[in-house]
């Protein structure tokens, strides 16, 4: 939904891809003229048509400084019903008043919604009743339908519900041919530890999986678990590769696990592999990238930095970690003009300011060899005798270094 410029509510499509998901817009499902136009929900009814709520208001926002606006219209609103005319609608499904067999036939209905109310359902009735009928149910499914493994999964989410978790049929889901099956046990082992005696061993199997998102629940489900058991966990996922979706859950993990915060953890670990003179550099990087002014009030504490405002990230990017000399140049002379950074382009136009005067060589090395091992960056460490033959070499240079020239003396790397 969309209240400022474009009013209206557009269709994206979600797709898998790899361990996550990427999006991409379909189509404006609904646009309007009126000004006033404020759509704020949606929710699909059992019988497939949406209903679309309109706030439909003069106002924008709930920003407090209009709270007491008279033009704020607590009272009125709009519900759209939207149907597709020359399409029939859904027969809703029967689940007040039911038996247990009608509401585990509905287990099978193409409809999330239809099949949420009556996982519901099932889970106010007597276990007694529903177990039993549910356990028939499974063995009485066909092997060949195509959704054989979610018909089975909807199942085992019942006797979830019922706090009966079926553990034979949670093994078997564990070793599912879909992945999103997998995925979707493991997260039901995840709960049931009070249940599943062998939790941690079964994750541990998970974290082993050729899905990445069957990984992922994993990793998510071990900081559940305590340290004695769901580290095993984490080391094991740890043995294959972690990518943009699994990194962040995996050091979070880690650090709940032992009791810290994730970026102190993250510190200790590199503070851990430095010694001596080196961990002294970072340790003194670390404060003047801090000082009011300098690194951190555009690049932000985290190294993400503020790409809205223009201000790109140190995080990841081979501009930190990358060629030395490059790096050092960019930090004496500063920088001005466009410059691509892990994909997205920054305008440049506020440029970096150029410390050539403002820190001496150790102070140079000491912050880049802070960033250069921070916010996920593992690099070597920049000592002061290179930024010092660095600033001899420019020292005749009399402005800004433009991005496309720095990168025709030193390439990015691949």
């Amino acid at each position: 939904n969309n209240t400022i410029g474009f009013l209206g509510t557009k269709q994206h499509v979600v797709e898998d891809s790899g361990t996550g998901y990427k999006s991409h817009h379909r189509m404006d499902l609904v646009v309007s003229e009126d000004r006033n136009f404020r759509p704020v929900d949606m929710e699909f009814a059992p019988d497939g048509s949406l209903y679309l709520i309109d706030w439909h208001n003069i106002l924008i926002g709930h920003m407090q400084h209009n709270a007491r606006d008279p033009l704020r219209d607590h009272m009125h609103g709009r519900v759209y019903r939207i149907t597709y005319p020359s399409r029939p609608l859904v027969t809703p499904a029967k689940i007040d008043g039911a038996t247990v067999e009608e509401l585990l036939e509905n287990l099978k209905l193409p409809e999330y919604r239809s099949r949420y109310r009556t996982r519901r359902e099932l889970r106010g009735r007597a276990a007694s009743e529903v177990l039993p009928k549910l356990k028939k149910w499974v063995g009485a499914l066909d092997k060949n339908d195509p959704r054989y493994e979610h018909h089975q999964l909807e199942a085992l989410w019942v006797s979830w519900g019922l706090d009966q978790v079926d553990q034979y049929l949670l093994r078997n889901l564990l070793k599912a041919k879909d992945y999103h099956v997998r995925a979707a046990a493991v997260n039901v082992v995840r709960y049931t530890g009070h249940q599943v005696k062998d939790q941690a061993d079964l994750l541990k199997q998970a974290a082993t999986d050729e899905n990445g998102r069957v990984r992922l629940e994993a990793i998510v489900a071990a900081s559940w678990i305590g340290k004695e058991k769901g580290m095993p966990v984490l080391e094991e996922a740890a043995k294959k590769p972690l990518d943009e979706w699994m990194i962040h859950a995996y050091e979070t993990a880690v650090a709940h696990l032992n009791d810290k915060p994730v970026l102190a953890y993250k510190e200790e670990k590199i503070i851990s592999s430095l010694k001596g003179e080196d961990l002294a550099l970072y340790k003194k990087g670390k404060e003047i990238f801090a000082m009011d002014g300098y690194c951190g009030t555009c690049h932000q504490p985290d190294g993400k930095g503020l790409p809205a405002s223009g201000f790109p990230p140190l995080a990841g990017t081979k501009w930190v970690t990358g060629n030395e000399e490059r790096l050092i140049k960019v930090v004496l002379k500063g920088l001005l003009g466009p410059i691509d950074i892990n994909g997205r382009k920054y305008p440049g136009q506020v440029p970096m300011t150029p410390f050539e005067g403002l820190l001496n060589d150790e102070e140079v090395a000491a912050v880049l060899t802070y960033v250069r091992n921070s916010f996920g960056n593992a690099a070597s460490v920049i000592q002061p005798a290179t930024v010092k033959k660095v600033r001899e070499s420019v020292q005749s240079k009399k402005d800004f270094y433009a991005p496309e020239a720095l990168l025709k003396e030193h390439p990015l790397e691949p």
